[in-house]
């Protein structure tokens, strides 16, 4: 079976959540460093596959969390 555009926002998302957990970040902190300010609800639906992020988006999560995007991407 083939990987749906929804799972690949999933797949994106666990990656993202992954980095966050592993630099021991909150989904608030994140938020913060990529322009959400208090807005922990955007990371929690990017995690969930929710919302599907755009490219300047994505550049500046991994640049919050010290990565490059291709690191983020599994798929």
């Amino acid at each position: 079976m083939g990987v749906t555009q929804d799972n690949k926002y999933e797949r994106l998302g666990k990656s993202i959540r992954e980095q966050r957990l592993a630099q021991g970040l909150s989904q608030r902190k994140l938020a913060g460093m990529i322009g959400q300010p208090n807005s922990h609800t955007y990371i929690t639906r990017v995690e969930q596959g929710k919302i599907k992020i755009g490219l300047e988006q994505l550049g500046r999560i991994a640049d919050a969390l010290g990565v490059e995007v291709r690191d983020l991407i599994d798929f």
